[in-house]
């Protein structure tokens, strides 16, 4: 053993399957760690060493059973925030621990599936906060500079997968906790659609918005985690060619961060080389409901939460004065304000995911810059505000998102993005973030571990339509781009079955024929088998006039595909071109 082993969870797990390694090696190594991290002040509670050290000989009787245990001799950190049965809950603040009965249900699926509970981490006082700083415990040292704020709120969590400590590790997410970290660390922060995993055990911050989320050096490692922790809903992949949601130049902020901009640019670059098309979005929207989270009624939700609990607290309770100020600054809200916020946010959420339908995903930084400590001692709550900026708009519209490293500052200080999707659109992120991590290539954290062989990577199914086209949506055709725009593919080139007449229809620039199934004499026509997301198919419909339609095209393998088909009795005045085969053919007789 050294302190070169992977801690990754598919590494660990292969090593387990062949022999070559034991749950009470791996323990060893991990309090290794853990030592020569000295006062890292990732931790506020940990498994004793000697429980842990048994609970490993437990599962190494049972190594047999590895098949059945997904996540076996796994070792993993649990923000304090969440409960662990046996260890104290303090959410950070010492006055406010307490003993829970049992582990909450997110932890007790990955312990029943063989995960090992290290720790309790360090957080941002209640989960207040995206800094990481707001702690009488301290501040978890950033790993690639101390000097720089860890992220948060959920900064044990993310500084302990970073740096090695445990394969991976949970967090809370309601502005952007489960992605900030995960961006100042170099690490994957999975922040699941509100709801799906269980919240059962969790202290709560903004009830009506609280996630779990997974830290993970890998999106490989983050996927068997959440078919652990959930029962993830049905989704479909992105396919190769996608289209994503980019920020206009003038909606563009990072604070006069330069490096950070040109990363974002660069993350942008990469993705057109992986087959995406850029759009741009107007990002006030989403803009403006990330502003209420903390400047609207929602602050109210944290005073309910702990409100009464600082009301009645005494100077020995250990609570943060920025935290305090912030939560019970909730009290000055109305009903009234309330429902006006819901109003307002309704609206937003309705402009904002208007201009989602018809993309994969949306791509933001998942910070526009980074602090360090020393700046946040000057400006708590403005520098804090800066880094919600791209993150507390989603669960308040429901979505998932998945923070992916994206390169480093010439400083040495990480950059990540953040592609933000559907509600359930977990899965599709994940696998696309598994192929972004192997054609991005990049440290994971601050470790030597690598990325797990292809084959642990999520694989998904696409949900795509075949559509054949006869005309102008062909390939170079004047409306091609009404498929190019909602993800249109070119599968392939094919012919009709013989049972066809062709014409040319009347009517305005741009010509288009018409194409009608008939019982003798009918003729071979060429044509394109593209496909479309099936999510566009709707939008797609939109724009085809009478008297073209979409039916069943019968190919020449015999095959049927869907496809463009004319109204019988709008061909009466056209031209009949059956013979020369096809649309192009026809442009080809056309005087120039």
């Amino acid at each position: 053993m050294n302190s070169l082993l992977d801690l990754g969870l598919h590494a660990l797990r292969a090593r387990y399957a062949n022999g070559a390694l034991s749950c009470c090696e791996v323990i060893e190594e991990v309090l290794k760690r853990i030592a020569a991290a000295g006062d890292d002040r990732v931790w506020i509670t940990r498994v004793p060493d000697q429980r842990l050290r048994a609970e490993a000989v437990k599962l190494d009787a049972r190594r047999g059973e590895i098949d059945k245990l997904p996540l076996y001799g796994v070792p993993f950190a649990v923000k304090d925030n969440i409960d662990v049965a046996d260890l104290p809950t303090t959410a950070a603040c010492p006055g406010f621990s307490y003993q829970p009965e049992a582990s909450a249900e997110v932890v007790r699926r990955l312990v029943e599936a063989g995960a090992i509970v290290v720790g309790k981490t360090n957080l941002d006082q209640f989960a207040t906060g995206l800094v990481g700083v707001r702690s009488p415990y301290g501040v978890p040292r950033n790993p690639f500079d101390p000097s720089f704020v860890p992220g948060g709120s959920s900064s044990g969590s993310g500084v302990a997968v970073a740096a090695g400590l445990v394969s991976f590790a949970l967090g809370t997410d309601t502005a952007g906790s489960g992605r900030v970290p995960a961006g100042f660390n170099n690490i994957v922060g999975l922040k699941p659609t509100p709801g799906l995993l269980s919240t059962d055990g969790v202290v709560p911050a903004c009830k009506s918005l609280d996630c779990v989320s997974v830290f993970a050096l890998s999106c490989a490692d983050a996927d068997a985690v959440l078919q652990v922790a959930a029962e993830p809903q049905a989704t479909t992949a992105i396919g190769k060619t996608f289209r994503f949601g980019m920020l206009r130049h003038a909606d563009a902020e990072f604070f006069g961060d330069d490096a950070y901009a040109a990363l974002y640019a660069q993350a942008v670059g990469r993705l057109k080389a992986l087959g995406g098309t850029p759009i741009e979005i107007d990002y006030a929207p989403f803009r403006d409901a990330a502003q209420l989270l903390y400047g609207g009624p929602w602050v109210a939700e944290r005073t309910a939460a702990v409100g009464a609990f600082m009301a009645a607290a005494d100077g020995t309770a250990g609570i943060w004065p920025v935290t305090r100020d912030i939560v019970m600054s909730g009290s000055e809200y109305s009903a009234v304000d309330a429902f006006e916020g819901q109003y307002e946010l309704g609206e937003l959420k309705a402009a904002a995911l208007a201009q989602m339908a018809t993309l994969d995903f949306v791509v933001l930084p998942t910070t526009p810059t980074i602090y360090r400590v020393a700046d946040l001692e000057r400006e708590p709550v403005l520098y804090n505000s800066h880094l919600g900026h791209y993150t507390n708009f989603v669960n308040f519209f429901g979505l998932s998102a998945l923070a992916l490293p994206a390169g480093f500052r010439p400083d040495g200080m990480p950059f990540g993005i953040t592609l933000i999707g559907t509600a359930h659109g977990e899965r599709a992120l994940l696998a696309f973030g598994a192929r972004w991590q192997r054609e991005v290539p990049l440290p994971l954290g601050k470790t030597t571990s690598q990325l797990p062989a292809a084959a642990h990577d999520p694989v998904l199914a696409e949900d795509r339509v075949s559509i054949a086209v006869v005309g102008a949506h062909m390939s170079g055709l004047p409306l091609n781009g009404q498929l190019t725009e909602l993800g249109g593919r070119l599968e392939s080139k094919a012919k009709t079955a013989p049972v066809y007449r062709f014409y040319a229809l009347p009517g305005d620039p741009p010509q288009r024929p018409g194409m009608v199934r008939v019982a003798k004499d009918g003729g071979t026509i060429e044509l394109e088998v593209w496909s479309l997301p099936a999510a566009a198919v709707g939008s797609f419909l939109l724009k085809i006039p009478a008297p073209l339609g979409l039916g069943t095209v019968t190919l020449a393998d015999g095959s049927g595909v869907p496809g463009f088909l004319c109204e019988a009795h709008a061909t009466a005045d056209a031209e009949d071109i059956t013979s020369l085969g096809g649309w192009r053919a026809y442009l080809k007789t056309l005087p120039v």
